[in-house]
């Protein structure tokens, strides 16, 4: 039987980001840029103080697109195959699925949802459009989601923030510090592909074992991964 998605699964992807908050229209910074996974719904950064002891997501934007931390969001769900992009020396991953604007010309690799051009090796631009692919190909979610730990998703885990008599303080840093700038550059898998294959793979294995956190083993249905050894760097002759 296929697992239907978890609440905060399906809030997380369908979910608005960066709207006002109806609840501090007048208060500065008052950006709906943080998920709650209990109430499953985003708030501001002033409704945190209601939420402290609720587990918390960080939520991110990059060209007018949601994004969250790779470390984060693979917490809580199998993210393998899905582009990351490194943005100011952090991985992220979209929530949603970017169509692709112009169509694909010749073998290029296509996300397998949405037939967004990819590298290699990924197989999905966003996170939804992994969740999407698994169920319509009759796959069981529990397959790739965690049990995990509310600790790691603790009020104090969000940036940007500070108690002080209960009441959220904004930090005064140039909000940069908080949202993905342009500078940003897209992951190259080609240089860093051991980190999201076998070396990946493993450290995340042994991670989810130790600490039982996934609720079931699984792997993408339909999916067949080939990677070829990149090849050593070529030796010159020594100089006569």
């Amino acid at each position: 039987m296929v697992m239907m998605k978890p609440a905060w699964l399906q809030g997380l992807i369908a979910e608005t980001f960066f709207g006002a908050c109806g609840s501090h229209e007048n208060r500065r910074k008052n950006e709906r840029n943080i998920f709650c996974l209990n109430c499953c719904r985003s708030i501001c950064p002033h409704c945190v103080p209601s939420h402290r002891s609720h587990p918390l997501l960080q939520v991110r934007r990059y060209v007018y697109n949601d994004v969250v931390r790779l470390e984060d969001l693979e917490k809580l769900i199998d993210c393998s195959y899905v582009q990351p992009y490194t943005i100011n020396s952090a991985k992220v991953v979209f929530l949603k699925q970017r169509p692709q604007s112009r169509p694909c010309k010749g073998s290029a690799n296509i996300c397998l949802k949405c037939d967004r051009i990819l590298q290699d090796p990924f197989h999905f631009c966003s996170l939804s459009c992994k969740v999407d692919h698994v169920v319509l190909q009759g796959g069981d979610l529990s397959g790739i989601l965690y049990r995990f730990d509310e600790s790691d998703f603790a009020f104090s885990q969000i940036e940007g923030l500070r108690m002080d008599s209960a009441e959220v303080h904004e930090e005064e840093d140039d909000d940069d510090n908080d949202r993905i700038t342009s500078d940003s550059i897209l992951h190259n898998p080609s240089t860093t592909i051991t980190s999201f294959s076998s070396s990946h793979n493993s450290d995340m294995k042994n991670k989810r074992s130790s600490s039982k956190n996934k609720t079931t083993s699984g792997f993408l249905p339909n999916i067949v991964l080939s990677l070829s050894r990149r090849k050593g760097a070529p030796h010159r002759s020594p100089l006569s």
